[in-house]
């Protein structure tokens, strides 16, 4: 499947793009012509070529060289650099979720992230390293108008190492706690002088802080250009993961308190094993400059992805509960997972400037077509109601204080689910950003989707069908007060569609949002400090919740806001110090009463949005020193997060929590150098998400990592 799709995609692209520009491949012209090529930046899709300054919306960068200082490799370490960003409930270890500005999507999928403008985080291939990435893009505000379906508080892009024309490569090697052993490398040059290719992969073996526990990971992200002629180029990009992670549910709260159990305390089954999460995915893309001005993007990716493994997970309803009884005894269930995934995507995007009499029009206009498909096999075994005194193996119980694995033998779990849900969608958009003054511009936009849904429930072989039109508006204006001073501001509405039925078999209304935000952007001391400041508001409604008349059933008529206020900040200081710091203030709460759609318990209006903190900052700042003649860098960092609702619709709060880092850096050759991280310094207890007062994710204690990487 995976090789007849890129087959596909290949083809279309090359054989409807491309021949207008053979010519330039023909070996008989190559000596004549290869002299000429030019190589050329890759333009980023949906973004237009307009300076991040003159951008009517917050964007926060995290760096490559940043993230390698701090000894950062996975997504959702990185994004903690980023005060708007609330991590989610993981499902157990085994995926990336996070909330931006407070907004979060759907609980029981991955959070949809972009690789390259390709939307590469849906589906169940594991959470992301970032070997390979040159920079993460935040993309905060409503663009929805352009990036189209998807989460009102902003995008997250991860913009890949591009292959280039001159050979170089790296190779790094990393030991630390808890028996990490990792193994990284990238390597980039040309097979010929129009053709580039370049060769990132990883390799990571460890145990783990919580008890029992140890996973593997691995990973190759091939990429290649084709510089076709100087005007013209074809990028291939690919992704072949495997990750074998145990399944980890985190630690228990008792009567409203965290400290009954240490953090390290595995509450499931050694003998379950792993669950192991597989991702092939392949982006293709073509860029063609006509001219200094105008630019055609044309684009196709495929991704799958496979979930599959046994668990064993505290049991959540009261009512088959024993540790609500005893206090000591957890009831547990056991399940099955096979989750299956494929994503395609298809795009084209024109995009340049031109001008109508006084006025400069920068404009961008696009086309994508988007496919997911989603199969899921879940079996489940559940503990019995405790009020018939099962006994300890019918319950699958275990002791939160002295656990024994293995003591009963593993329920098999029957059948939940099985079903097939699909989505397609295409939408095409136009954006217009226009210089009415050397000081102002506004900027009109605006997206028209047209997209459906469907289910088979294999179990009782039902379908059911949905279809819609959403149009989503987009305005914004930036001024240029100063050279230093930038101020803006932005509207926008967006969607995103969500899956199920009502109790009649009526597929829910997507979710609906609507998002303002204002704000400044600051350049000091000669460009050397940057800064902005935004405000913002938002507003979501068809949020599922339970149906209050139907036990089992859900509604589409949820209502959430969120507002507040960040800063963002990134200098190099006199004293050669370099500062990055990231604070948010974030009020999301619920805006209608209803019922959770998980218990159907009680939600009222002014409830807070769960694992959201009303105040997050973060801070990074380092210092160069020559000691032998050769460059050492020191730096420090300090992540601050604050108390956050643990549990909907309850009183169970997540304590704040401060953790410390240190890093160094330090040349001992021009080609060779050697780190060292201690994250976690002052050794702080800490928890980082949680789903309920059973399912609480616990921070690592202090931890060390040092490693060495040769440049060539």
């Amino acid at each position: 499947m995976t090789i007849r799709r890129l087959s596909f995609l290949s083809s279309a692209l090359i054989s409807a793009t491309l021949t207008p520009f053979v010519a330039y491949a023909d070996p008989a012209q190559k000596e004549d012509k290869a002299e000429t090529i030019v190589v050329t930046a890759q333009r980023q899709a949906y973004r237009a070529d307009i300076p991040l300054k003159l951008t009517p919306q917050s964007v926060d960068i995290l760096e490559a060289d940043t993230l390698e200082e701090v000894g950062i490799n996975r997504l959702s370490d990185a994004l903690d650099l980023s005060a708007s960003m609330a991590r989610q409930n993981n499902f157990g270890g085994l995926w990336d979720n996070f909330a931006v500005r407070g907004f979060a999507g759907d609980e029981n999928l991955p959070s949809g992230y972009l690789v390259n403008g390709f939307n590469a985080g849906r589906g169940f291939g594991g959470p992301r390293d970032i070997v390979g990435i040159e920079r993460i893009e935040i993309l905060k505000g409503p663009s929805a108008a352009v990036f189209g379906r998807g989460e009102p508080g902003g995008a997250v892009n991860l913009v890949t190492k591009k292959p280039e024309f001159e050979a170089e490569g790296a190779i790094g090697v990393a030991v630390g706690s808890f028996d990490k052993v990792r193994v990284d490398g990238d390597w980039t040059g040309p097979l010929s002088e129009i053709v580039a290719v370049r060769l990132n992969g990883f390799y990571e073996q460890s145990n783990s802080f919580r008890d029992t526990l140890e996973s593997t990971r691995s990973g190759i992200f091939p990429s290649a250009q084709w510089r076709i002629n100087p005007k013209t180029s074809l990028t291939y990009e690919g992704e072949i993961t495997r990750q074998e992670l145990p399944f980890d549910r985190g630690v228990i709260s008792l009567n409203n308190k965290l400290d009954v159990v240490p953090t390290s305390r595995f509450l499931g089954e050694p003998g379950d094993g792993p669950l192991e999460a597989d991702a092939i995915g392949h982006q293709l893309q073509l860029q063609h400059d006509f001219n200094d001005d105008w630019s055609l993007l044309v684009g196709a990716g495929y991704r799958s992805t496979d979930l599959e493994g046994f668990s064993t997970e505290a049991e959540l309803a009261t009512a088959r509960q024993r540790l609500f009884v005893d206090g000591q005894t957890l009831s547990r269930q056991r399940r099955f997972r096979d989750y299956e995934a494929e994503h395609t995507v298809y795009r084209a995007e024109i995009s340049g400037r031109f001008e109508t009499g006084a006025l400069e029009h920068r404009l961008l206009a696009g086309f994508d077509f988007d496919q997911f498909s989603n199969d899921q096999l879940f079996l489940r075994f559940r503990p019995p109601s405790v009020a018939g005194n099962p006994s300890p193996a019918a319950g699958n119980v275990i002791s939160v204080f002295k656990p024994i694995y293995g003591q009963f033998p593993l329920p098999t779990p029957g059948p939940q689910t099985n079903r097939l849900d699909e989505q397609e969608a295409w939408g095409f958009y136009i954006q217009d950003q226009i210089k009415l003054s050397d000081r102002l511009q506004i900027r009109l936009g605006g997206r028209y989707d047209d997209f459906s849904s469907s289910g088979l429930n294999r179990a009782n072989n039902s379908s059911t069908s949905f279809g819609d039109t959403k149009f989503s508006p987009q305005a914004g204006f930036v001024f240029e007060a100063s050279d230093a001073f930038t101020f803006y501001g932005s509207y926008g509405q967006g969607f995103r569609a969500n899956s199920g039925t009502d109790f009649a078999g009526t597929a829910f209304a997507p979710e609906e949002s609507e998002s303002f935000e204002l704000g400044s952007k600051i350049t000091l001391l000669d460009g050397d400090l940057e800064a902005t400041i935004a405000a913002f508001s938002m507003t979501k409604t068809n949020i599922i919740t339970a149906d209050p008349l139907n036990a089992g059933f859900s509604l589409a008529i949820g209502e959430a806001e969120s507002r507040g206020l960040e800063v963002d900040v990134s200098a190099e200081l006199p004293g050669e110090l370099d500062l990055r710091l990231s604070y948010a203030f974030v009020d999301a709460q619920v805006a209608k009463d209803g019922l959770d759609p998980n218990f159907a318990m009680l939600i009222k209006k002014g409830d807070r949005l769960i694992n959201v903190p009303e105040h997050t900052l973060s801070a990074l700042v380092s210092k160069e020193y020559e000691v032998g003649g050769r460059e050492l860098e020191i730096g420090g960092g300090l992540l601050y997060v604050g108390e956050r609702l643990g549990e909907t619709a309850t009183t169970f709060d997540l304590p704040a929590y401060t953790t410390l880092r240190l890093f160094a850096t330090y040349d001992l050759t021009d080609d060779l150098e050697v780190s060292a991280q201690v994250n976690n310094l002052a050794d702080t207890t800490f928890y980082t998400n949680s789903f309920s007062r059973l399912w609480v994710a616990p921070g690592a204690p202090r931890n060390v990592t040092v490693a060495l990487r040769y440049s060539f």
